[in-house]
């Protein structure tokens, strides 16, 4: 199964579907953000080149889910 397959099984299920799920990806093609984004993902990012670009957007996308979004309860 692929990361599309497991994301429309989980959009699918009323329990997960709000799980924000981003896409961490090599790809730069618009047609995979289009389709991501369509499948309901919370954000599309195309993974850095060098080890020390991935560990600061890690930091970065960090800080955004855990210190600034407000997510829904859990139910």
């Amino acid at each position: 199964k692929d990361g599309r397959e497991a994301l429309v099984e989980i959009k699918a299920d009323p329990d997960l579907r709000r799980i924000p799920i981003v896409v961490l990806t090599t790809s730069k093609a618009e047609e995979d953000v289009l389709r991501s984004y369509d499948l309901g993902v919370s954000g599309f990012i195309t993974k850095p080149i060098t080890f020390e670009g991935l560990i600061e957007a890690m930091k970065i996308i960090g800080e955004y889910w855990f210190s600034i979004v407000k997510l829904p309860p859990k139910q």
